[in-house]
């Protein structure tokens, strides 16, 4: 994982204060023809929204010059990673057995507890690749829990002005049937042209709007297509406005404020730099997979682990 961050750009005078924009970052994921991610956490600012610790945004990727996405085995400790795709198909194998595609509107979560490994492969029918990868961070009670993985076709929830698919916590009416391990909302929202819709949300939740298309404005505050918006806990209501000509579309995200610090390097999240020692070491010694299991299918070699930095890694949360 990039440790580069960059700083929020401030709200315009006459927009609303309580809105922060972050911009996104480019980031090329690994390999000869490594896929680039536009990344909106962590950032230096704010490391997390809620349980939100890591939104990748990616596409619309023409596989045909990319190659499309081809991520070979590698280890996770202490997260969930939340796969949603827009456009594509990605073949998913897991350590714990699961065969899996995610496809555009339907969910796969995948719970690593203290270790799981997994493979990301675009299939042969996927022309242009395009969605998001989250990661959640587990609260430290359970991020040693077994490994796990659910699937969920969210269904359509009409909107005054648009629809969406909730595929975890509660929004709109509908809610998720998949478990979380601290209170959170995910959710994909699109906008007809022109349409302003309010939704009621949880006042101890802080939000992020991430916009994938379209022109938006969060609470007043206008946000360019792969910016994410953060609103603080407090309000009542969200107001999105699409102000353009064109339907929009983005990911709306939210949580309780996760009062942990954590480490985040590579694909680890632990507490600790002996966490995050350790689990590198299980991940690189081959003579002992107990920890991480083995991926079945994938037809090469898993990832090694980068060499850690030289100096000792501090956990970090968001300030208060």
């Amino acid at each position: 994982m990039s440790t580069a961050e960059t700083e929020p750009r401030p709200a315009a005078d006459q927009q609303d204060p309580q809105v922060e924009v972050l911009p996104a970052r480019n980031v090329p994921l690994g390999g000869p023809r490594a896929m680039t991610v536009r990344r909106t956490l962590p950032q230096r600012s704010r490391p997390l929204i809620g349980a939100w610790c890591f939104v990748d945004h990616y596409g619309p990727d023409d596989v045909a010059r990319t190659g499309g996405m081809d991520v070979a085995p590698h280890p996770h400790t202490g997260l969930q990673t939340v796969s949603w795709l827009f456009t594509g198909e990605i073949e998913h194998r897991d350590s714990l057995g699961v065969h899996a595609y995610v496809r555009p509107g339907e969910l796969n979560l995948m719970t690593s507890g203290h270790g799981i490994c997994h493979s990301e492969v675009s299939t042969p029918a996927t022309t242009v690749l395009h969605g998001v990868q989250l990661w959640l961070a587990l609260p430290d009670e359970h991020r040693d829990t077994a490994r796990d993985f659910h699937h969920h076709a969210p269904r359509p929830v009409p909107l005054d002005g648009g629809e969406a698919r909730v595929f975890l916590g509660t929004l709109a009416g509908d809610t998720s049937p998949v478990p979380t391990f601290t209170p959170l909302l995910g959710a994909e929202l699109t906008l007809r042209p022109r349409a302003t819709v309010t939704l009621a949300v949880d006042p101890a939740f802080e939000h992020g709007v991430l916009v994938d298309r379209g022109d938006i404005h969060l609470a007043g505050t206008p946000l360019n297509p792969a910016d994410l918006g953060y609103l603080a806990p407090g309000p009542t209501t969200l107001t999105l406005t699409n102000t353009g000509d064109t339907e929009a579309r983005l990911i709306l995200l939210g949580g309780t404020p996760f009062e942990e610090q954590i480490i985040m390097w590579w694909n680890f999240i632990g507490r600790s730099h002996q966490d995050i020692t350790r689990a590198r070491e299980e991940w690189m010694s081959s003579a002992n997979p107990a920890r991480f299991g083995v991926v079945e299918g994938y037809p090469g070699d898993r990832l090694p682990a980068p060499e850690l930095p030289g100096i000792p890694m501090k956990p970090r949360g968001n300030a208060r």
